[in-house]
């Protein structure tokens, strides 16, 4: 299979700091489902934010195979709280894929409502996201990223402060949505749990990674309560 992106020899500190990645070589194909956890502060998001562009490497080397991409931040409680509807969330969504200025053309309105059906929220799409559960606001986030039609996907924490079954309910759309439509899905998350059992890899990440391959192969370490909020 063609590649996604790949790592080598990565390292990362923020300016004069201690280096919060160490090492780091990875390499993850088109089309895969991946999981990456570890501990706060253990260089996850850092890992995520290399993917993107966000940051430079301060040693080693990134490439990214794949021209459109999707982000999934950690969600701003100031964002859920402005009176914004789900289709005008998701609208700002398609912006990577529009003109400068001028209005929508029809083919920006088409992707823009196909992305909110995706994740079932027609029905609420005039909807403040104010009056939606955590579980649906997640949603409306997640139609943001796919309105701009992205070949990877990168997902912050999707599951923070939604319940279990809103958790297992996400990660199940993000199956559907990586079958469907072929796309690379990294999903960072301390609480794997929901998406454990749709996943292909789980990368670990404590300063280097310490752990790459199925879920069911992870070590006995992860299952120690001193490591609960890995």
């Amino acid at each position: 299979m063609p590649l996604a992106l790949r790592l080598e020899n990565v390292s990362f500190s923020y300016g004069n700091g201690p280096l919060v990645l160490r090492d780091v070589d990875l390499t993850i194909e088109r089309g895969e489902f991946v999981a990456i956890a570890g501990p706060n502060g253990g260089g996850k998001t850092t890992l995520l934010r290399l993917v993107l562009g966000l940051q430079q490497p301060s040693s080693g080397r990134v490439e990214v195979f794949t021209a459109r991409r999707g982000y999934l931040a950690q969600r701003a409680q100031a964002t859920i709280d402005a009176p914004l509807t789900v289709r005008e969330l998701v609208t700002a969504g398609r912006a990577p894929r529009t003109r400068l200025l001028g209005p929508l053309v029809r083919g920006d309105r088409e992707a823009v409502r196909v992305a909110i059906a995706r994740v079932g929220l027609l029905p609420q799409a005039d909807r403040r996201l104010s009056t939606l559960s955590g579980g649906q606001q997640q949603r409306a986030f997640i139609a943001k990223a796919l309105a701009a039609e992205p070949e990877l996907l990168a997902l912050d924490e999707p599951t923070t402060g939604v319940d279990v079954d809103a958790q297992e309910a996400i990660a199940g759309l993000l199956q559907q949505l990586q079958a469907e439509l072929a796309m690379t899905i990294l999903y960072v998350s301390h609480e794997f749990g929901a998406v454990e059992q749709f996943v292909e890899r789980l990368v670990l990440v404590r300063g280097r990674i310490v752990h790459d391959g199925p879920p069911s192969s992870l070590p006995d370490l992860w299952h120690d309560p001193s490591h609960a909020h890995a």
